[in-house]
């Protein structure tokens, strides 16, 4: 897998719509809105759900993968493969994954790559936008929902229903083993050589200036967008005390799935649970 060049910019010059675009896949470059590009696909769904009835035609999912994951990554399309059973998706390579320019920031700037995203999708003319992220994914779409929450979702920048799966509550935790190895891939210059090279991930070497909006921050200003958290009891990266603290934020406005024996991410995520958060989706959102 290429990473294309970091100065690439492109704009989507289609406006597409659900009719002409649900037979095909369609790939672009969107411009955030502070200049990067970002590869996004949009995915139609699938021709029949649970062998019975039609995919919604008026929902589509947006996917937000996490660190060091990219939209060609096989688990981020199993998801993709396992969500078009309800609605299109539109998934994309935050910044400095994959093909999509500029350097991570490790979900602060994220933020404005799910915005470009969540604008794509709507101008397939769907009407209500679920967001689902993974981990570093995970804390982006709790922000994003934040930082948007009562603006009018018909106007490109709001969601209609937010999915976060194994997210943090919280920045900088070093409390396990993966996320002290996470650190080191962040902020030493060792380690972001390992992620460019080893991971296909860059980094940017530059601190939080200013701290941005901390996931347990951003869960009550969501309300009342439904929410669903998941997470598993046996995740290396976060323990349980980070979804409690999301749902506990959220003044029992959440719902909060433990899952028995679940790790972290989309890695983690068997079909049966992607199918339950389908489900959820497709009654919770509007």
């Amino acid at each position: 897998m290429s990473i294309g060049p970091a100065g690439r910019v492109a704009r989507s010059i289609v406006r597409p719509t659900y009719e002409t675009s649900r037979n095909a896949s369609m790939r672009t470059f969107l411009c955030t809105d502070d200049g990067v590009s970002i590869d996004s696909v949009y995915d139609p769904a699938s021709v029949v759900y649970d062998g019975s009835r039609s995919p919604s035609r008026d929902l589509v999912f947006v996917l937000a993968h996490g660190f060091t994951g990219d939209v060609d990554r096989p688990h981020v399309r199993r998801v993709v493969a396992a969500l078009t059973a309800y609605a299109p998706v539109v998934s994309f390579s935050f910044r400095g994954h994959g093909r999509s320019g500029g350097r991570t920031t490790v979900g602060d700037r994220e933020v404005l790559d799910l915005a470009a995203a969540v604008r794509w999708a709507r101008r397939f003319g769907h009407t209500r936008v679920v967001t689902v992220g993974f981990s570093m994914g995970g804390s982006v779409v709790l922000r994003h929902a934040a930082l948007t929450a009562g603006v009018d979702a018909g106007v490109d920048a709001g969601v209609d229903a937010v999915v976060s799966v194994s997210s943090p509550a919280r920045w900088y935790y070093r409390g396990t083993a993966p996320m002290r190895r996470v650190h080191w891939l962040v902020t030493r210059p060792e380690g972001r050589l390992v992620g460019r090279y080893g991971f296909r991930t860059r980094i940017h070497h530059r601190d939080w200036d200013p701290v941005p909006l901390s996931p347990v921050e951003a869960v009550p200003k969501i309300v009342p967008t439904p929410l669903l958290i998941v997470h598993g009891d046996s995740d290396g990266y976060f323990p349980v005390d980070h979804p409690r603290m999301l749902a506990d934020a959220a003044g029992g406005a959440a719902e909060l799935w433990l899952e028995p024996g679940m790790g972290h991410a989309e890695h983690a995520a068997d079909d049966r649970l992607l199918a339950r958060i389908g489900d959820w989706a497709a009654s919770r959102a509007g």
